[in-house]
């Protein structure tokens, strides 16, 4: 998860109160600052607030509550923002609408106006106080029923999709969440007061997989049903087909975490029926925005189809997918495909076998195979091609990658559950 502002590497955040940021109201170069300067502010208004403070008690100490006259400082104040605003310019100089017209022409609508100069240093202080303000409350427009962003964890993210979350929640345009319970909270004050108390680290259910910090728990729909709901309609953020939200008591939920010392932290999951006419291994899946393009995908791709190993039977995930869901399994796909022919030492090769071997439904093998322009019809029988080239770049790329995100079958300690 990246933010979208050109140029910009997601560290520093306008508040000055976070390490990150990923979005444009929260960057700090799309408004024209440094991550540095936004702590620096920061600090500053928190040492004012606490003078201000300290003032207004001395102030209250040496007078009457009853008295309406303007205190020493109230006056010391007034002066001082007069003479702030006496200082302004009544308007900008070429040099300065030069300035201005070479940063529209450099970062177009990318990037926050100028808007030094504009105003006194005053005023415009006051302005970006407001700007904090405003992004740390989170406010949008009401009536809008889209939720714009969503603060999980410790990343704040920007939603892509519409979810059937409540009105009263979605009108706020921004929700909290615990992103162990997964319970949504209108403001960040709850979120606290929830985090206080709330005992959950890592999701319900049984863990059936840890290797290393990553760990797979599989959840029952039906044992956990209010967890599952919100799993769903967080999915339904990120993912434009999803229709599951509420009816989740047929289905099974494998939720990929990766923990630390504060928790088991949602990576991503896939949810499967319980007992599917069709073999389905799969019927929605999701990496999270913040873990996606890390090799959490494939991993759990990966897993689906060890769990189909495991039950001796051959899977295929739910139609239609999502396009970001194509990708991912055609990529995967074709390293199980190039793996098992890179191993392979016979002299035939049987599109039945590969799919005994890897449970990747023999339709799926053969519009990979074709895709990869490794099938060839001759002489009334279809032929797999042992393109070499391509083998060796995945070995190419598989010893660049390394082993870091696979999945280790002997990490698996999980029985098939018997049909419901």
């Amino acid at each position: 998860m990246k933010c979208p502002t050109p140029g910009c590497n997601s560290l520093g955040h306008l508040t000055g109160r976070h390490e990150r940021h990923f979005s444009i109201s929260g960057c700090p170069l799309y408004h024209n600052l440094s991550a540095d300067e936004c702590k620096g502010k920061a600090t500053t208004r928190d040492k004012q607030a606490e003078e201000r403070a300290l003032s207004h008690r001395q102030d209250e100490n040496r007078h009457s509550t009853r008295n309406q006259a303007p205190t020493e400082g109230q006056l010391r104040y007034k002066d001082k923002v007069t003479e702030l605003r006496r200082k302004r310019n009544s308007g900008l100089n070429k040099e300065q609408k030069d300035k201005y017209t070479e940063h529209r022409q450099s970062h177009g609508t990318s990037r926050e106006p100028l808007l030094e100069n504009i105003t006194s240093d005053y005023d415009l202080e006051l302005f970006r106080k407001a700007q904090e303000k405003l992004r740390l409350a989170g406010q949008v427009s009401e009536g809008s029923n889209m939720i714009k962003t969503i603060v999980f964890g410790r990343f704040e993210l920007d939603t892509w999709y519409h979810s059937p979350y409540p009105e009263e929640y979605a009108r706020l345009g921004r929700l909290y969440m615990c992103e162990f319970c997964l319970k949504y909270m209108k403001s960040e004050t709850i979120l606290r007061r929830h985090m206080a108390k709330c005992v959950w680290k890592h999701p319900p259910g049984d863990e059936i997989y840890r290797k290393g910090n990553i760990s797979v728990f599989e959840v029952d729909g039906k044992k956990n049903k209010i967890y599952c709901q919100n799993l769903c309609l967080l999915a339904k953020l990120f993912l434009d087909h999803k229709t599951l939200y509420y009816d989740v008591e047929p289905f099974l939920f494998y939720v990929m975490t990766e923990a630390d010392n504060t928790g088991c932290h949602l990576v991503g999951y896939f949810s499967k029926e319980k007992n599917s006419f069709l073999n389905y291994n799969v019927s929605c899946i999701l990496t999270m925005p913040q873990y996606m393009r890390q090799g959490y995908g494939k991993m759990l791709i990966d897993f689906s189809y060890l769990l189909s190993k495991v039950e001796e039977k051959v899977g295929s995930p739910e139609r239609p997918l999502s396009d970001l869901g194509l990708i991912s399994y055609r990529s995967y796909w074709k390293d199980v495909l190039l793996r098992y022919l890179n191993n392979f030492q016979g002299k035939e090769i049987s599109i039945k076998e590969i799919s005994q071997e890897t449970a990747v439904n023999p339709v799926d093998i053969v519009s990979t195979l074709q895709s990869l322009q490794m099938l060839k019809y001759w002489k009334g029988k279809h032929l797999v091609l042992k393109r070499q080239d391509l083998i060796d770049d995945w070995k190419a790329k598989e010893t660049k990658r390394g082993n870091g995100k696979t999945i280790d079958p002997t990490a698996l300690k999980w029985t098939p559950p018997k049909g419901t």
